[in-house]
């Protein structure tokens, strides 16, 4: 049961993933002023197939919270380390900037 379970949760991740994807690539074709209607319906169906998974978790019993996207990139960016700067005596800041081109 437990291999069911998580093969679901497999496929719901990916499945998050691709939605993602397919959100930035409306968001370009809006910001271009493209038209968008294929995307979004991909994108529906994407949002059909998650519901549909997320019943057969629960029917196969699983209960734990399944965070959403936005809990997810919260979650995984405030775990991050903070990188911090050394900073010498009698200096204010780096001798470069940190930029990356």
């Amino acid at each position: 049961m437990d291999n069911k379970i998580n093969e679901i949760r497999r496929k719901i991740s990916m499945l998050r993933t691709e939605m993602t994807l397919v959100e930035a690539a409306i968001r370009d074709q809006v910001n271009r002023d493209l038209d968008c209607s294929e995307a979004s319906y991909r994108l529906m169906a994407m949002r059909a197939e998650v519901t549909e998974l997320i019943g057969r978790w629960k029917a196969a019993g699983g209960g734990d919270h399944l965070p959403s996207v936005r809990e997810r990139l919260s979650r995984s960016h405030g775990d991050r380390p903070v990188a911090k700067t050394k900073l010498e005596k009698g200096k204010s800041g780096p001798s470069r900037p940190n930029a990356r081109v």
